[in-house]
């Protein structure tokens, strides 16, 4: 079954507000992958047990995942929830050592 084909606005604010939604994707589409790739790097040196790295790496995340909670792109909550994760494993990595 062919999906259906999106129509046109025919209001000028419509076509406006289509126009706009498109940049704001693309915005929030690099947004989320920054936030994803800057947990992911945290997590990478930690498996890797690189004690200094995942320090530094955690610092920079933080101020990433702060920025785009408050942007809106993801809830504060699920920002905060992130960060306490990631806080406690780069801790736990610390008393290993």
């Amino acid at each position: 079954m062919a999906t259906k084909a999106k129509k046109n606005p025919r209001l000028a604010s419509g076509r406006k507000r289509a126009r706009q939604n498109v940049k704001l994707n693309a915005a929030n589409t690099s947004l989320r992958s920054k936030y994803r790739t800057a947990v992911k790097k945290v997590e990478k040196a930690v498996l890797a047990g690189d004690k200094a790295l995942a320090t530094t790496l955690f610092q920079q995340a933080q101020s990433v995942l702060d920025t785009i909670a408050d942007k809106g792109i993801f809830h504060k909550n699920k920002a905060a929830r992130d960060k306490s994760r990631l806080s406690a494993k780069v801790k736990a990595l610390a008393l290993a050592a």
